[in-house]
């Protein structure tokens, strides 16, 4: 556990925290002195995930929401202000990712709509209902949890075009929300060994091999840059996006090793 407390009194709401990379945000935050309330769909799994966090004697509860139900977000933000008297952090965590079918144009308009509904809109939903109450905090933050499929091809049509829209608003949301005070930033992480991943260990050991940092990421990575960008300080940045990717994409490691790794191209 962490001595920082960079969020003492901070009251903080995080959505898809019932595990991954949401429940690791959550209990960094909780760490360093936030009292989180953690969201989710499954909410036996966040009061689990809760429960956990308070017995480390860290101020956590759990909530349902669905961000893709106006009324339940909305609930959520209340929730998180009642109970705590103010907010201070969104962490937009929650997200939708279904297989693509093999040929695009087979794709349906219910597994599209669902994956954007979800990941992109869900992220608006939250930010629609918590931003008076982050900028009436004077040191609100708003952190959604993109992808580095919104900079490459690696799949995933829907979800991947619903991550790269997370940056455009994470962008105009950031030129909106700065005169009242509140900053937002994104966090773009590469593979991360969550529960997604069971039972696929060799898929990530070959996927390993093309990280230039030689691992793939834990959520606690991804936690810690959270918790970065949601502290004063972070305090003079807003609009940014922040690779969180092993290197994945600033080098490419499968040219470099066919060239015998050259650094002449």
């Amino acid at each position: 556990m962490t001595d920082i407390k960079r969020f003492h009194g901070h009251g903080v709401l995080v959505t898809g925290a019932a595990r991954g990379i949401g429940a690791a945000v959550a209990r960094r935050l909780a760490q360093e002195g936030g009292r989180v309330l953690l969201t989710d769909r499954d909410l036996p799994e966040a009061e689990k995930t809760a429960a956990g966090l308070r017995e480390q004697g860290l101020e956590a509860r759990a909530f349902a929401c669905d961000v893709a139900d106006r009324a339940s977000v909305e609930a959520a933000v209340a929730k998180a202000v009642e109970s705590f008297g103010s907010l201070e952090v969104l962490v937009n965590s929650a997200a939708h990712c279904t297989p693509d079918v093999p040929l695009f144009e087979d794709e349906p308009d219910e597994t599209w709509a669902r994956d954007l509904d979800v990941t992109l809109t869900g992220a608006h939903r939250c930010c629609r209902a918590a931003l008076p109450h982050l900028a009436a905090s004077g040191r609100g933050a708003v952190v959604s949890i993109g992808s580095v499929n919104a900079l490459q091809d690696f799949g995933n049509h829907a979800y991947s075009a619903a991550k790269a829209g997370l940056g455009s608003l994470t962008r105009t949301l950031a030129g909106h929300a700065a005169a009242r005070g509140v900053r937002v930033n994104l966090v773009l992480p590469g593979t991360v060994r969550t529960s997604a991943w069971e039972g696929r260990d060799a898929e990530l050991d070959a996927v390993r091999a093309l990280y230039p940092l030689g691992r793939v990421g834990e959520p606690e990575d991804i936690a810690a840059a959270v918790a970065f960008l949601a502290s004063r300080d972070a305090a003079w940045i807003t609009g940014t996006t922040l690779c969180v990717d092993g290197g994945l994409t600033a080098v490419n490691t499968g040219f470099r090793a066919a060239l015998g790794d050259s650094t002449d191209a």
